[in-house]
């Protein structure tokens, strides 16, 4: 039984790596920063920042995401099975005959098709982000405690491609960092 509760704990927590967190207080700079981190050749770096940066995504290199695609494949799922099931169960299962209309009439289930569509579009979204992002994780490791609020942050794990240690603090302190830190995410 403890084997069970350790696998979840482990599962829960994620991996944490160690590396080199560079803080910024202007989202600007650290906006630069990431271009500039690219520009040395870093691939796994991670931004950290209390709100969405414009320019963030382009500055790190990060390609669109695949996400809207999951959502039109299943919402398109969940429009084709709105359809089978109002058919199936007005035509097949139970057809009535009502003041001489059809088994099955379109209009009448375009509520049902719609509403299946979105669910299932919706709950793809939500898990497919869910499991990209390796959520939840439990009791994270914590850089800052204002990178929820008013600062942001560049960390660079060790098992990035050119790691040096040096090299990475000088860069963050030319970059405008207040702090350099070593430290686990």
């Amino acid at each position: 039984m403890a084997d069970i509760f350790d696998r979840i704990n482990n599962r829960l927590r994620g991996k944490v790596k160690r590396g080199i967190a560079g803080i910024w207080q202007d989202e600007h700079q650290l906006v630069a920063a990431a271009k500039k981190v690219r520009g040395e050749g870093f691939r796994k770096f991670e931004a950290i920042s209390p709100f969405p940066l414009h320019g963030i995504d382009e500055a790190m290199g990060i390609p669109r995401s695949f996400i809207p695609y999951v959502t039109f494949t299943f919402g398109l799922m969940g429009c084709l099975f709105g359809l089978w099931f109002t058919w199936w169960t007005s035509a097949v299962d139970w057809p009535l005959v009502i003041g001489g209309k059809p088994f099955w009439s379109l209009p009448a289930f375009i509520p049902i098709i719609f509403e299946l569509t979105i669910l299932f579009s919706a709950l793809s979204s939500v898990g497919t982000l869910l499991y990209v992002c390796g959520l939840p994780k439990v009791d994270p490791p914590v850089i800052d405690k204002d990178l929820t609020s008013h600062k942001f942050a560049l960390f660079i794990p060790e098992d990035d491609v050119g790691f040096d240690a040096d090299k990475i603090e000088k860069l963050f302190k030319e970059c405008g960092a207040e702090e350099v830190k070593r430290s686990e995410f």
